[in-house]
């Protein structure tokens, strides 16, 4: 049985390099259980790489090595599980929407059905809950036939999030998931992560400083490659202890 208290993700003098490129050096952290995580820093910080590296996707990429230890309750995601069980358990919404071209229905299923669920009593059940959880049950529960394609932008991030959820991961990973949205649709999918903050870890990379302020229970600030600062989010926006943090909060870089 996993402690309550032990953090969920471990990682430990994680090192990424795309070919002869580094792009993370040295990091070391942990998450812990239900928390949103917000990740911040400029462009060519090494923020994306991170998140891609917690669920192997670096893994299709032939150039890449990957050193260092990633442990999901305390168990390596590279030496101890494979590719599909850490993907399965660790799932991820990526900076646009891509709906899958079938029904809102059918894109929530998709993922439920490869893992071998076919009573289409029990999809049902999990579409409804899916969606709920992603706060668009009640626009959509009257067009599930409809295309998924023909939401609008915000519809179609949460209606990724709905199908990330169908197959039951514990960590979810945002990549950057609001850069293409409105604010009204931004302010519901901030709302589906704090809905979800007593089931879920969540890890969010965003390039809105204010999002990770009002998101992120911690925040982890990266900068070439090096994890400079990590704490509470109230004290990384108001009195980190690195100049470089600072500097980058207050807009003086990045």
């Amino acid at each position: 049985m996993v402690d309550d208290s032990s953090p969920k993700i471990e990682v430990g003098q994680l090192n990424v390099h795309y070919g002869a490129l580094q792009v993370l050096r040295d990091v070391t952290l942990s998450i812990r259980r239900n928390e949103i995580l917000g990740v911040i820093g400029p462009a060519n910080s090494g923020k994306t790489s991170f998140l891609r590296v917690l669920n192997r996707l670096l893994d299709l990429s032939p150039d890449v090595r990957v050193k260092g230890d990633i442990c999901l309750d305390a168990k390596n995601i590279y030496t101890k599980m494979s590719a599909e069980e850490v993907r399965k358990r660790v799932g991820m919404v990526f900076a646009l929407p891509q709906p899958l071209p079938m029904t809102i229905f059918d894109n929530v299923a998709y993922g439920p059905r490869r893992h071998g669920t076919r009573d289409q009593n029990k999809l049902a059940e999990i579409v409804e809950k899916s969606l709920s959880a992603a706060f668009l049950w009640d626009e959509v529960k009257d067009r599930l036939s409809f295309s998924g394609m023909k939401l609008s932008g915000g519809q179609q991030q949460r209606l990724c999030i709905a199908r990330t959820l169908a197959v039951e991961p514990e960590v979810i990973l945002y990549d950057e998931p609001c850069s293409g949205l409105d604010p009204i649709s931004t302010a519901k999918v901030e709302e589906a992560m704090f809905e979800l903050k007593s089931r879920y870890t969540q890890v969010l990379v965003t390039n809105n400083v204010k999002q990770a302020a009002r998101v992120g229970d911690r925040v982890a600030f990266f900068l070439m490659g090096e994890l400079v600062e990590l704490d509470r989010a109230a004290r990384i926006f108001t009195a980190p202890r690195d100049k470089r943090t600072d500097d980058y909060v207050t807009g003086r870089f990045g």
